[in-house]
């Protein structure tokens, strides 16, 4: 595991849809019934807890077969996260990565981006498992489309992590080697094969999707353009200096103090 806690890669304007994204998904956390359940709520606390998760949670067999109202929760399972870790692992990645993705797009047409980003995950893991009967909730699909922009968009940027060995190691690597790392460990062959375990809760086919849409979107519609540093034009080349002035010093021998003349 890796803990991503810096980029470097400054922004032209404060980035106000992220931060507002940031606040509201830590609000609805904190006014819902998980936020401050403890480590073993009694059973009618879990009730309720199970009560909110499958009201505000997109399930994927309803999405699919049109049972009930399908498409608000949609877009509700988007802000409503299962526990602590959950919420601050997705609020970390969009923090770091989610301002420089705005700075791009526009503020509005990062709203957009990151709400249709998760619509569009979640329906792709509906579409993968249609018989699921689970409620699916977090920002994941939507912070997995910003992670694929950002791949793209910066892929030679700086990011600092935490690596822990021993005790937790600060070292600084490119933009494509952390999101790729993080993109291949969330298909569960590349898991198989080194032996980790994923977790049955979550949902890996949307954070898949998420990746992969947002990388193609970017790549479509908006290219690297002035993000990148390799299409960044020339540095113009500075203006040669005036010729100086031609030097009409007397080369007379009797004028030993080569006054000028002009």
């Amino acid at each position: 595991m890796v803990i991503p806690i810096h980029d470097k890669n400054p922004v032209s304007r404060a980035p106000f849809v992220t931060y507002g994204l940031i606040i509201a998904n830590v609000v609805v956390f904190l006014s819902g019934p998980i936020a401050f359940a403890g480590m073993n709520p009694d059973a009618a606390r879990k009730a309720r807890e199970n009560a909110y998760l499958y009201h505000y949670g997109a399930i994927p067999a309803q999405l699919l077969n049109g049972h009930g109202n399908p498409v608000w929760p949609v877009f509700t399972a988007m802000f409503v996260h299962a526990g602590w870790i959950h919420l601050l692992g997705n609020m970390l990645f969009l923090y770091i990565f989610g301002n420089n993705v705005e700075d791009v797009l526009g503020r509005f047409h990062f709203l957009a981006f990151y709400v249709i980003g998760g619509a569009a995950s979640t329906y792709a893991f509906a579409w993968a498992n249609p018989t699921a009967t689970g409620p699916l909730v977090g920002a994941s699909g939507a912070i997995a489309a910003v992670l694929g922009a950002y791949v793209y968009l910066f892929p030679q940027a700086k990011v600092t992590l935490l690596v822990p060995f021993l005790w937790f190691l600060p070292i600084r690597v490119p933009a494509w080697l952390v999101l790729g790392f993080w993109f291949v460990m969330q298909l569960p062959e590349f898991q198989q094969t080194i032996g980790v375990a994923g977790s049955t809760d979550v949902a890996y086919f949307a954070h898949v999707s998420g990746f992969v849409l947002g990388l193609l979107y970017v790549a479509l519609v908006i290219g690297r353009g002035p993000s990148d540093p390799a299409h960044l034009p020339a540095a113009d080349t500075p203006p040669a200096p005036p010729p100086l002035a031609p030097d009409y010093r007397s080369a007379d021998p009797e004028d030993p103090y080569g006054q000028y003349h002009r």
